[in-house]
């Protein structure tokens, strides 16, 4: 029997035409390209969350519609859908295409400098590139070396495209990611910043307006922008509103993305071993849905490859449930919970798992504090996905385990910056986890939390303590110690466990997992009162533990937790 070759992870590799020359894995997304050739405006927006796949995408398109890759056609494309169906303009553009990450934001003069070098480096290679195509290439290069002149440094790509009748298809990624670093500033200064660069025939106004204007008469054909959210969108509409906005359009939702069954194809054609697949994948890294027809929910591309590559590496599921790297870009949103509104909506979030609102198409900075401005950020950035649809409105949700683990440490970093007296001792946190899962031993690890952190909140937060809150800071603290992959609103059918502790997969000597329901008091509650709640507890976790998933379980422990205000609880266990 002849031993299948498998193909390479393309785990950190957007590079297209390597992808398929040194035998990486490629998901298939190529009829996309025949879809948005035939869309009416050729001047076309399009957004998705960080990681994304939308770099590889861009690359994809620029070895598809590139007059140089022309003779590589059927190398590259032979083999996927275009390839099978090429549509009428492959090959037929010189490409330029622009890269705005990694803007020096660390004051306007420097932005100024680094955004006009951006534009001026990124011509100079585009006719470096092109020097065969143009007949007067080395006159333009000759200029930009005199002149430095900056952003207008794009006009000669127009001469020169209008001067020897060259179809010129801009790219841009990452068009936003200056303007959200702005954001995370979080000042005044971030705000003003932005207002005189972006919203005030600034220098980034100014450079779409020359792009809007070569578009406009036929010297630019194609144009298609991405980033991960529409927050400059607003801001630019006058001075670049020629585009289609396709995010929300419900036949381009698995543009990026794996579905199912990619995922499924992916695991053969790289030799994955699903015998080491011991976690959920889909309720760890699937979910999201970017319109309510939308056919599939798709899976963060990135998160699929980091755990697939770390299973290929070490033959066992990764121990960060989330990449280290997705983390950092999530960091962001840091800022902007720090305003008392939006710190409200997110904590509103956690409680319930979900939130009413509609998808705002575009947005400005100024709107940011503004309740349904913010819920579309997390939208745009993937905190927060379509869960059905809600009369006009939509229900969204949390999309996957992986997301609300960010939220969890969210709600840490806000519990601690509100509250002073908050610290986190380690070694006895985990002392207390390991007394719970290897000993049984519940009472050691409540009494931690209701010393050094419950007790120690401060007013602010107080007015969030209920139920739920409990259970998101207890969540946040037992997911610290990667001992367990916590779980809230546990499905055991039927009912729903508030937090059941499910041993870590790296971990199978944990010798006990967990349900825990929880139940609070006012402070003031009376004794039959506090009676009541842990009686309607006992019989709940009663039904828990005599469910088809959880029944018979000799592993398994259950308690009543009842909290009385901030720092008094009483713990029921229950046996089974």
């Amino acid at each position: 029997m002849e031993t299948k070759l498998y193909k390479r992870l393309p785990y950190g590799n957007s590079d297209f035409k390597r992808i398929i020359t040194e035998n990486y894995a490629y998901v298939d997304k190529t009829r996309y390209i025949e879809m948005l050739e035939n869309e009416s405006n050729p001047n076309q927006f399009f957004i998705r969350p960080r990681k994304f796949g939308k770099s590889l995408f861009f690359t994809t398109l620029k070895y598809y519609y590139d007059l140089r890759e022309a003779e590589n056609f059927d190398t590259l494309f032979g083999n996927l859908y275009v390839g099978r169906h090429p549509t009428p303009e492959r090959n037929s553009y010189a490409i330029l295409k622009f890269d705005f990450s990694g803007m020096d934001t660390s004051c306007e003069r420097k932005f100024v400098e680094s955004f006009s070098s951006n534009v001026q480096d990124t011509v100079r290679q585009f006719f470096r590139y092109y020097q065969h195509t143009f007949s007067e290439a080395e006159y333009y290069l000759d200029q930009i070396a005199k002149k430095d002149p900056g952003v207008q440094t794009v006009n000669l790509t127009f001469d020169a495209a209008e001067n020897d009748s060259v179809k010129l298809f801009i790219i841009i990624d990452e068009y936003d990611h200056f303007a959200n670093d702005l954001i995370a500033m979080g000042n005044r200064q971030g705000k003003d910043f932005y207002k005189t660069t972006v919203a005030a025939n600034g220098l980034v106004r100014d450079f779409y307006e020359r792009i809007k204007m070569a578009a406009k008469t036929s010297i630019v054909n194609r144009t298609f922008i991405t980033g991960i959210s529409p927050v400059m969108l607003d801001d630019l509409t006058s001075g670049y509103n020629i585009a289609s906005i396709l995010t929300l359009e419900p036949q381009y939702n698995e543009m990026m993305g794996f579905t199912q069954e990619e995922v499924e194809w992916l695991i053969r054609e790289t030799g994955v071993d699903k015998s080491c697949i011991n976690v959920d994948m889909e309720a760890y890294y699937n979910g999201y849905l970017f319109h309510k027809n939308g056919q599939h929910r798709v899976y963060n591309p990135a998160m699929m490859l980091y755990f697939f590559q770390q299973i290929l590496r070490h033959r066992k599921p990764p121990e960060n449930i989330v990449d280290l790297n997705l983390k950092t870009d999530y960091g962001r949103l840091r800022r902007l919970v720090l305003n008392d509104s939006n710190r409200e909506t997110l904590i509103r979030i956690m409680k319930k798992g979900e939130i009413i609102a509609e998808i705002l198409e575009k947005f400005s900075i100024d709107r940011l504090n503004d309740e349904r401005y913010f819920i579309s950020l997390l939208f745009y950035m993937g905190l927060l996905t379509v869960k059905e649809p809600y009369l006009f409105q939509l229900k969204l949700a949390i999309p996957n385990y992986s997301i609300r683990t960010l939220y969890w440490e969210y709600i840490m970093l806000l519990a601690e910056e509100t509250s002073p007296d908050l610290k986190i001792e380690s070694r006895l946190l985990n002392d207390a986890i390991y007394a719970l899962a290897l000993e049984g031993n519940l009472e050691q690890f409540i009494a931690y939390i209701s010393e050094n952190a419950f007790s120690k909140l401060s007013d602010h937060d107080l007015r969030q303590f209920d139920e739920k809150y409990i259970q998101i800071l207890l969540l946040a603290y037992l997911f610290m110690s990667k001992v367990y992959v916590p779980m809230s609103e546990y499905e055991t059918v039927p009912g729903r466990a508030d937090i059941y502790l499910q041993r870590s997969p790296l971990l199978p000597q944990i010798k006990y997992e967990w349900v825990l329901e929880l139940k609070y008091c006012k402070t003031d509650a009376s004794e039959a009162d506090i009676i009541a709640q842990q009686e309607q507890g006992r019989a709940q976790v009663e039904q828990y533990i005599a469910s088809h998933r959880l029944g018979g379980r000799p592993d398994l422990k259950a308690a009543v937790i009842v909290f009385t205000g901030k720092n008094k609880y009483r713990i029921l266990h229950i046996e089974h």
